[in-house]
């Protein structure tokens, strides 16, 4: 088994664990009515632009998302949090020390907290219950944002048990060999679409995109046709899955909480791949973390 397939496959219970922690770290975490940043990298940044999301939905305060790199630094926040598995990325790194140098208050979320991001931030979460060892993120993005989910009231176990039934159900007949994949949501699921794509870029090598579901008939559903997929994470905007069938495209319909969709599309991601005869373990030109280093970049 890779290490991506048994990751995967303790989402759940790495789910519960952090639902059970949340009300322990209330006082690092946003808030209510805090002007609150949430940054991340690559994964940790959709899963903190669906988290974002859901803060404001939650009524808990105005909440932005960033990829760590393109942090407004001009902006004021009353605090930042930082989605990091490794703690060693060099952007977070980078904007946790130009926050202190300027005030502002900080938490990470990190997975293993022996690293920099120790003394970067201000405050630390850690999940090292849900740390991993592949380089593709899996249950450490879904376990922090179900501890921001759970910190503002929104997680139920619902969402658990939706994610153990994502872990067994068949995947739709004859969709490892396709060829072409869309991935649709809507307010915070839009980020976990992002989020799917990018899983079958990584993992399976494979030509992925993700869109708004209302933009998606916006031009993108032109590239849809016989061979291509295109599965919604969320509620289905009325009309779009005739139009996308018309297409001859294949349609999946979203039927679980959006976060537990994800987790089915991680396992096509391994099916895919292994459809592909590829190692989700050694994804190409990826480290498990990003560390820059006169210009280069390294694994640490």
């Amino acid at each position: 088994m890779s290490h991506v397939a048994y990751e995967l496959g303790t989402q759940p219970a790495c789910w519960e664990r952090a639902a059970e922690l949340a009300p322990a770290r209330r006082a690092v975490l946003p808030q209510p009515g805090e002007r609150t940043a949430i940054v991340g990298c690559g994964t940790s940044y959709y899963m903190a632009r669906a988290a974002a999301v859901l803060r404001e939905e939650a009524g808990q305060g105005e909440t932005d998302a960033f990829p760590a790199s393109e942090f407004p630094r001009h902006r004021r926040y009353d605090r930042v949090v930082a989605l990091t598995r490794s703690g060693t990325t060099t952007e977070v790194l980078d904007l946790l020390a130009g926050l202190r140098d300027a005030g502002v208050p900080t938490t990470a979320v990190v997975g293993d907290p022996a690293t920099p991001v120790m003394t970067a931030a201000d405050e630390l979460v850690v999940l090292d219950f849900a740390d991993e060892q592949s380089v593709v993120q899996t249950r450490f993005a879904t376990t922090a944002l179900t501890l921001l989910r759970a910190h503002v009231g929104l997680h139920t176990a619902t969402v658990v048990a939706d994610a153990r039934s994502a872990l067994v159900e068949p995947l739709p007949d004859g969709i490892a060999g396709r060829g072409q994949f869309t991935f649709l949501g809507r307010g915070w699921s839009v980020g976990l679409a992002d989020e799917a794509a990018l899983k079958m870029r990584e993992a399976a090598l494979s030509w992925a995109e993700s869109y708004p579901a209302m933009e998606y008939r916006h031009g993108p559903i032109s590239v849809s046709g016989p061979g291509t997929v295109t599965w919604s994470l969320d509620e289905d905007p009325d009309g779009l899955a005739e139009q996308v069938r018309a297409t001859g495209a294949q349609w999946v319909p979203g039927r679980l909480d959006p976060l537990a969709e994800l987790v089915r599309v991680h396992r096509l991601a391994l099916a895919v791949a292994a459809h592909r005869q590829l190692d989700p373990d050694a994804p190409r030109h990826l480290t498990r973390s990003v560390i820059l280093t006169t210009g280069e970049e390294a694994v640490r």
